[in-house]
């Protein structure tokens, strides 16, 4: 089945740098929109960093200036490289893909495909 599975996570000092990677995998026709999101305990979800298909790019406010996101279309790979990181950036980092599957009969029709998280710590 169609899936995203994320790696890169761990233990890091304030200031440090971690880069997460995303893998989507199955039977899928093409990907649009992939990007991450966040959760920290007690907290609601949050949006982080987006990249489209066409490479065009958005991050939250938090991490503007300290993340990078890409992608390797050819693996169906998204990557966030995170630098400068803080306290506040510990979290549960989730995957997010806007994906096209392709039916029997048919167009191709959007799903959305979510990954199971990553755990990011950032800690002295």
């Amino acid at each position: 089945q169609e899936q995203l599975v994320e790696s890169g996570g761990g233990l890091v000092q304030p200031g440090g740098s971690l880069r997460l990677s995303c893998a989507a995998s199955g039977s899928i026709f093409s990907i649009n929109n992939m990007g991450w999101y966040r959760q920290a305990p007690g907290k609601q979800r949050e949006f982080v960093a987006v990249i489209r298909s066409g490479g065009s790019t958005d991050f939250a406010d938090s991490v503007k200036g300290r993340f990078t996101i890409s992608r390797d279309n050819a693996k169906n790979t998204v990557f966030l490289q995170m630098n400068s990181l803080k306290s506040e950036d510990t979290a549960v980092y989730i995957c997010n893909a806007e994906v096209y599957l392709l039916p029997d009969v048919g167009p191709p029709f959007k799903y959305d495909l979510w990954g199971k998280g990553t755990q990011v710590t950032v800690s002295s």
